[in-house]
């Protein structure tokens, strides 16, 4: 026996009708001479479920929403650590938002943003800084803009300072003190 097609179709198994057309998104304000254009598809995710241990780095905006231990280096672009993401290091990019936790600093070229629900144990580095009301951040923050010297800021600052140099200790005069009934001489 043959499996024969019927012209008519079959009233009990109707034809999915034609999907609506989609709405056409509105497009992207025009990228300013000074900065080539940005893609909305040049964001890479790391996903909760992932864990990475060693150095990231990329040409490319990044969403950490998993678990990062090691160096993160994006200078030229945004770094997101997402509410999920949990990051024990250096954080380097353009413009570095934290809404999970980072254990270890972070090098923003434009400005660092800690969120409500982010945590930062670790020094800021940017010339802007946004710290939301409710934020947890253990550290220091500097605000001074990058030195023209050559030498990146991360690396003037490991420098320790030098100890001020020790004054001469005065000679002293002795001292002269009488207790009841008891005569002192020096």
């Amino acid at each position: 026996m043959a499996w024969k097609r019927d012209d008519q179709p079959n009233p009990s198994h109707p034809e999915p009708a034609p999907a609506p057309p989609r709405p056409v998104a509105a497009s992207a304000p025009a990228p300013t001479p000074s900065e080539p254009p940005r893609r909305t598809a040049d964001r890479a995710t790391i996903g909760p479920s992932i864990f990475i241990k060693g150095d990231l780095s990329g040409e490319e905006d990044l969403v950490i929403e998993g678990r990062v231990e090691g160096k993160v280096d994006l200078k030229q672009n945004n770094v997101t650590v997402g509410k999920n993401g949990k990051v024990k290091a250096d954080v380097f990019g353009r413009v570095v938002t934290i809404e999970g936790e980072v254990d270890g600093n972070v090098f923003a070229r434009e400005q660092a943003i800690l969120r409500q629900s982010g945590a930062i144990r670790g020094n800021i580095t940017a010339p802007r800084v946004v710290l939301e009301d409710g934020s947890r951040f253990k550290g220091s923050i500097d605000m001074e803009p990058p030195r023209e010297s050559g030498v990146s800021p991360a690396v003037a600052r490991t420098v320790e300072p030098r100890e001020p140099a020790r004054q001469p200790e005065m000679p002293r005069e002795p001292v002269r003190q009488e207790a009841a009934g008891v005569k002192a001489s020096v």
